[in-house]
């Protein structure tokens, strides 16, 4: 969007937490941030 270009950001993650949300499943997300990070960052 324009926002995006005019930061110069070509790609976002959105997460979202609720109650529910175990501890393991947030670490398995912040996890798969870091490797996506090495990957394409």
């Amino acid at each position: 969007g324009p926002l995006m270009d005019h930061l110069g950001v070509y790609a976002s993650c959105r997460a979202s937490f609720a109650f529910y949300n175990t501890r393991e499943e947030v670490d398995a997300l912040v996890d798969g941030l870091r490797l996506a990070n090495d990957l394409f960052g």
